[in-house]
């Protein structure tokens, strides 16, 4: 197949932010297909010397169109709704000139499904759309849209993408139900979410060992627990801070790390200091590229994924699980839903209290000292990323569901 494939924010390992599309482009390619994407400079690493405008790339086989886009997690979500208008209207133009047999379109953002309709209806070809978010239930939950217009506008655009792909792809089992509630019959969605990159992560333990030593020797003899990801509203960082402070009063052997950007970074930060565990048991480090998440999960005992208490987050298929996964560290949470249940059954970590932050501390000091418990978790870890969310794994699913759409398109 010849793949369009369209995604705003396009990563590779070298960068910080997530790789899926990249990982999947990847076996596409390593299978017989073309991919060619049309994508922003957002998440790309600065060694690519681009220009204004679109730049053309080839990374791995993959073909890539550039639009030279600055981003940034601190950017305010008037701004950052503007660079996705302007990144699909431009998209538009650049992805009718692309010769294609089907469009793999990924949110978020929502608008992505701007050029993959225009360019599936005009060149008569099956889309296929990929949902990482339910928009705008996710961002209205946050308020981050409160505008009935565009509340409005974001849900009939929503609507109209799902009922114009041929297939869809649902990141976890909560968004393949969001879809089916629009009306889509189950048999047009396929659940693939999020994956492990054992090839990446799943690094000798000398690697972390040198790592802890050489980069983060503040950490010492304790035990370490890593944050990697995003300071924003949807995570609340903060969480960190008052678990630290818990973890200290308690006197418990235990350190903690939070790597990363976004808008209420600095908060976090004076939240810290005013506690009294920023820099005592809480470091707060700048983000670092992926190839560097590797070598600090190596080095880890404990992996948290965070959100506030916004049940519509439950849905999502955090990167951070799978990463933690992939390097056999295992994961802890502070919300429910499908992951919490992925946890509790296979026992690969920990689920906090959301709100009890004495009980959260307590439960990851006994769990990292529990040494039978943890060195269960750790193979259920690798049997998870392995066995059931290997990227391979996914990747064939996603591959499937483009096969599909083709080949329904012919026999219409």
């Amino acid at each position: 197949m010849n793949i369009l494939y369209l995604h705003q924010y396009f990563a590779t390992p070298e960068s910080n932010g997530g790789t899926r599309s990249f990982e999947m482009a990847k076996r596409f390619v390593s299978n017989g297909h073309n991919v060619t994407f049309i994508t922003s400079s957002a998440f790309l690493s600065e060694d690519y010397c681009l220009s204004s405008g679109w730049n053309e790339i080839d990374i791995e086989g993959i073909k890539l169109n550039v639009l030279h886009l600055p981003y940034s997690n601190n950017d305010s979500y008037l701004k950052r709704s503007l660079k996705f208008v302007q990144f699909s209207l431009k998209a538009i133009p650049k992805s009718l000139k692309v010769k294609s047999d089907v469009i793999l379109a990924t949110s978020t953002p929502l608008t992505i499904a701007i050029p993959g309709i225009i360019c599936s209806k005009i060149n008569k070809i099956p889309m296929v759309f990929e949902v990482r978010d339910l928009w705008p239930e996710l961002p209205v939950a946050v308020g981050a849209i409160k505008n009935k217009v565009l509340i409005w506008l974001a849900e009939n655009l929503e609507s109209y993408a799902y009922h114009n792909a041929t297939r869809l792809i649902g990141l976890s089992p909560g968004m393949c139900d969001g879809i089916k509630r629009k009306g889509i019959a189950s048999d047009k969605i396929t659940l693939a979410t999020n994956s492990c990159d054992t090839e990446l992560f799943d690094v000798d333990e000398n690697v972390g060992a040198t790592y802890k030593k050489e980069k983060v020797s503040f950490v010492g003899d304790r035990k370490l627990v890593v944050y990697t990801g995003t300071f924003g509203p949807i995570n609340d960082v903060s969480y960190i801070v008052s678990l630290a402070k818990a973890s200290l009063n308690q006197s418990s052997n235990v350190c903690f790390v939070a790597i990363g950007s976004g808008m209420q970074k600095e908060l976090v930060l004076e939240l810290a200091k005013s506690e009294g565990v920023l820099n005592n048991n809480l470091f707060i480090l700048d983000p670092v590229p992926k190839t560097e998440i590797v070598k600090l999960l190596s080095a880890a005992d404990l992996s948290l994924s965070l959100f506030g208490p916004v049940e519509e987050m439950w849905h999502n298929s955090a990167n951070k699980l799978f990463d933690a996964l992939a390097s056999g560290t295992p994961i802890a949470i502070n919300y429910g839903g499908w992951q919490k249940d992925l946890i509790e059954t296979y026992e690969c970590g920990v689920v906090l209290h959301e709100k009890d932050f004495s009980q959260a501390a307590l439960t990851i000091n006994e769990f990292l000292n529990d040494e039978k418990a943890y060195v269960s978790a750790k193979f259920s870890c690798k049997d998870l990323a392995y066995n059931h969310y290997s990227r391979d794994i996914m990747a064939k699913r996603l591959e499937d569901a483009l096969l599909e759409a083709v080949n329904n398109e012919k026999t219409v």
